[in-house]
C-alpha cells in the first residue's frame, strides 16, 4: 500500500465514524468531517505533538476545532488515536444525554477537548489566548519546558463572525506565530452558497491583519504538509485557506448545504460508501487502519518522556514554581498578604472609588502573584487594571504582564478564556460595565466551562455621570448574574474589594465579574476581620438599636447610601439593620440557617442599588421596597442624577417610614 492509499484509508475512517455517528444520532452536521478528514490526518499523524495516555500533558500542541457544529471530526480522531474516554460506545451515543459526545464540543466531558466551542468564532477568538499564553509561559520558563503551537480549524461562520477580526488583528499585531489556522474554505453556510451574503477575500483579509495567509488544496495531503511546514517556520501567524468540499464523497449532497446540519441518510451514505471503496458495516474500523491511528497516537509518547527528563532536570525552584502554576495554585503566602493588606486598610480607611480600591487590591496581588496577566480594552486609566508589575507586552517582549487589546472587548474577554485555558496563568481584563454586552458570549462561555476567567467591569452604575445612559449600565448587574456558574461581585469599599479579589482569585471552576464604581466611596468596613466576610456574600454590616423594624439591603455604592437611611430611621425610632450584598451568587450557596438569618424577619425589607430591581425579589421579597433603576440613566452629574432617580438616603428613609406607618 502507498503511503497515499494509506492516507485515504486513514482519512476515511474519520469520514465513515462521523457518516455512521450522526446518522444513528439522527442529527449532527457530516458535512465538515467529510470535508476536512484529510487537514486531520496529515495534522494528527505528521505535526501535532500529543500523547493521548497523557491528555494534559502542559507542552502538548493545542487543537482547536473552532468550527464546533463539526465535532465528529474531533471524537473520530480522539477515538481513532487512544484517548481511552472516547470509546467506540460514546461515537455510538453522539449527541445523547450523559454522553461526552455532546453536539458541540464541551470543554471537562472528554480529555483532548481544549475548549468549548460552538458559537461560530469562539475557538478562533480564544486561540489568541492559548498562543498568547504559549509565549507568555515561554519566556518565563524557557524552550526546553515550553515550546508548542496552537492549531485551529476554522469555518465560513467563524470568520464571518465579528469576533474574528477582533481576535486577527490582536494576535496579527502580537505576532503570535506558533498560530496556525486552517480555514475551511468549502464556500457552503447552511442558507446555501456563502456568495449568498459574503464576497470577502478572506485571505488578503488576515494578510492585512499581519498575518501569512495562502491558498491550498485542502484535499491535498502533500499540498498540507507543505503549508504545515512553511507555517511552522514563520515570524507571523498564519492562515491556511483550505479549499474543501463539504461532504466529500457524498454523491449528491457534496458541495451543498444538505450535508452541512442534518443526517446524509441510508442512501446518500451507501453511495460513499461506494465512492470511497468503503466496504465495512457502520463503526466498524479494519484492523489495520485501527492500528495506524494507534501508533500515531503513541508517538507522542516520547517527546512526552523527554519533556518530563527536562522537567525532573530543572531548577528546583524553577520546578517548583512550574508545577505550583500549571496545578493552578496560589501562592502559599497569598491569604497571609490580603489579611495584611485588609489590617491597612481598616486602618487608613481610604476614601476612594472601588475601580481604585481594585488597582489597589491588584498591586498587593500582582506583587504576591506572578501568574496575573492583566489587560484593558483600550480603558486603562479607567479601568484601573495596569500597576508597577504589569508592563507591556509587545511582540518583542513576551515576559511581561499586560495586554492592550485595544477597542476589542469580545476578542478580549475570548482570549481571557484562551490564556485562562492554556494553564499556568491567571488572566483578567476590563472595560466599562455596559460594554460588559460585547463580552458576554466570551463571558457565559468561561461559565459554562467553568474556569477561572477575570472580568473587571467598572463605570457600574448611572455614577459614572456626564457620559449618559449609552455608558450608563442600569440593567447589567441583573444581565450578568442570570448567567449561571458566575459570580457577580459589586463591592462596597476598599476592603470589600480586596476580598472579592481574593475569592476571584481562589475560585478556580466559576469565573467572577468585578462591577466598580468611577466615584469616591467611603470605608465602611473600619474594623479589621481576619474572615473574609464578602466570601458569604452578604452579611450585617450595621446592627439595629433593637429588633429591627427595617432591613436594608444594598451594594456597592448604595451601602454608603443605606447607612445614612439608617442613621435617620435609627434618630426617628426605627430600629434599622444594613446588610451589605457584594455576591448574590455566594449568599445563594450559604446554609438555610444563615440566610434565613441574615435576610431576618423585619417588617420592612429594603434593597437599594443603581441598577434594575430584577433579581432582588429572593432577598426582599416581592412587596419589598426597591429603591433603585426603573429604567435608563440621563447625562448629568454624579450630584444630579442619584436625587433626580430618587437614590438617596431620605428617600430611602421616606418610603421606610410611610410603610411603616401604613402598617
Amino acid at each position: 500500500m502507498t503511503s497515499r492509499e494509506q492516507h485515504d484509508r486513514m482519512a476515511n475512517a474519520i469520514r465513515f465514524l462521523s457518516m455512521d455517528a450522526v446518522e444513528k444520532a439522527n442529527s449532527g452536521h457530516p458535512g465538515l468531517p467529510m470535508g476536512c478528514a484529510d487537514i486531520a490526518t496529515v495534522l494528527f499523524t505528521r505535526f501535532l505533538k500529543y500523547d493521548p495516555k497523557s491528555p494534559h500533558w502542559p507542552d502538548r500542541d493545542r487543537f482547536i476545532l473552532s468550527a464546533g457544529h463539526g465535532s465528529m471530526l474531533l471524537y473520530s480522531l480522539l477515538h481513532l488515536t487512544g484517548y481511552e474516554d472516547m470509546t467506540l460506545d460514546q461515537i455510538k451515543h453522539f449527541r445523547q444525554l450523559g454522553s461526552k459526545t455532546a453536539g458541540h464540543p464541551e470543554y471537562g466531558h472528554a480529555t483532548g477537548i481544549e475548549t468549548t466551542t460552538g458559537p461560530l468564532g469562539q475557538g478562533l477568538a480564544n486561540s489568541v489566548g492559548f498562543a498568547l499564553g504559549e509565549r507568555i509561559m515561554n519566556a518565563a520558563f524557557g524552550n526546553d519546558l515550553v515550546d508548542h503551537y496552537t492549531y485551529v480549524l476554522a469555518g465560513d461562520g467563524c470568520l464571518m463572525e465579528g469576533v474574528s477580526q477582533e481576535a486577527i488583528a490582536l494576535a496579527g499585531h502580537l505576532k503570535l506565530n506558533k498560530l496556525i489556522v486552517f480555514w475551511d474554505n468549502n464556500n457552503i453556510s447552511i442558507d446555501g452558497p456563502v456568495s449568498l451574503a459574503d464576497n470577502t477575500d478572506q485571505v488578503a483579509r488576515f494578510q492585512a491583519s499581519g498575518w501569512n495567509a495562502s491558498h491550498i488544496d485542502g484535499q491535498d495531503p502533500e499540498a498540507i504538509a507543505y503549508a504545515i511546514e512553511a507555517a511552522r517556520h514563520s515570524d507571523k501567524p498564519t492562515m491556511i485557506a483550505c479549499k474543501t468540499t463539504i461532504g466529500f464523497g457524498a454523491p449528491t449532497k457534496a458541495g451543498t448545504n444538505k450535508a452541512h446540519g442534518s443526517p446524509l441518510g441510508a442512501e446518500e451514505i451507501a453511495g460513499a460508501r461506494k465512492f470511497f471503496g468503503w466496504d465495512y458495516p457502520p463503526f466498524e474500523i479494519p484492523a489495520d487502519i485501527l492500528d495506524a491511528w494507534r501508533t500515531a497516537g503513541k508517538a507522542g509518547a516520547k517527546p512526552r518522556t523527554d519533556w518530563e527528563g527536562r522537567l525532573a532536570n530543572a531548577e528546583p525552584k524553577l520546578k517548583a514554581e512550574f508545577e505550583r502554576r500549571i496545578a493552578g495554585k496560589l501562592p502559599s503566602n497569598f491569604d497571609a498578604v490580603i489579611a495584611d493588606y485588609k489590617k491597612k486598610l481598616s486602618a487608613d480607611k481610604p476614601k476612594v472609588a472601588t475601580r481604585k480600591s481594585s488597582e489597589m487590591a491588584l498591586e498587593v496581588i500582582n506583587g504576591a502573584v506572578p501568574e496575573t496577566i492583566g489587560g484593558s480594552a483600550d480603558l486603562t486609566g479607567s479601568n484601573n487594571t495596569k500597576t508597577s508589575q504589569t508592563k507591556n507586552i509587545t511582540p518583542d517582549d513576551y515576559g511581561q504582564r499586560y495586554v492592550h487589546y485595544g477597542i476589542r472587548e469580545h476578542g478580549m474577554a475570548a482570549a481571557i478564556n484562551g490564556l485562562t485555558l492554556h494553564g499556568g496563568l491567571i488572566a483578567y481584563g476590563g472595560t466599562f460595565m455596559c460594554f460588559s454586552d460585547y463580552a458576554r458570549p466570551s463571558m457565559r462561555l468561561a461559565c459554562l466551562m467553568g474556569i477561572r476567567s477575570i472580568f473587571v467591569m467598572t463605570h457600574d452604575s448611572i455614577g459614572l455621570g456626564e457620559d449618559g445612559p449609552t455608558h450608563q449600565p442600569v440593567e447589567h448587574l441583573a444581565a450578568l448574574r442570570a448567567i449561571p456558574n458566575h459570580n457577580v461581585f459589586r463591592p462596597a469599599d476598599a476592603v470589600e474589594t480586596a476580598e472579592c479579589w481574593q475569592l476571584a482569585l481562589e475560585t478556580e471552576k466559576t469565573p467572577s465579574t468585578l462591577a466598580l464604581t468611577r466615584q469616591n466611596l467611603p470605608t465602611v468596613r473600619t474594623e479589621f476581620s481576619a474572615k473574609n466576610l464578602s466570601s458569604q456574600g452578604a452579611y450585617e454590616l450595621a446592627a439595629a438599636s433593637g429588633e429591627a423594624a427595617v432591613t436594608i439591603f444594598a451594594t456597592g455604592s448604595e451601602v454608603e447610601i443605606a447607612l445614612a437611611a439608617r442613621e435617620l430611621l435609627e434618630k426617628h425610632g426605627h430600629p434599622t439593620r444594613v446588610v451589605s450584598v457584594p455576591c448574590f451568587e455566594l449568599f445563594d450557596r450559604q446554609s438555610e440557617a444563615y440566610r434565613r438569618k441574615t435576610i431576618g424577619d423585619a417588617p420592612v425589607k429594603m434593597a437599594i442599588e443603581a441598577g434594575i430591581r430584577q433579581g432582588w425579589d429572593h432577598l426582599i421579597g416581592i412587596d419589598g421596597i426597591f429603591i433603585g433603576m426603573s429604567g435608563f440613566g440621563a447625562s448629568g452629574s454624579i450630584e444630579q442624577l442619584y436625587p433626580h432617580f430618587g437614590i438617596t438616603a431620605e428617600a430611602a428613609a421616606k418610603a421606610a417610614e410611610t410603610r411603616l406607618h401604613g402598617k
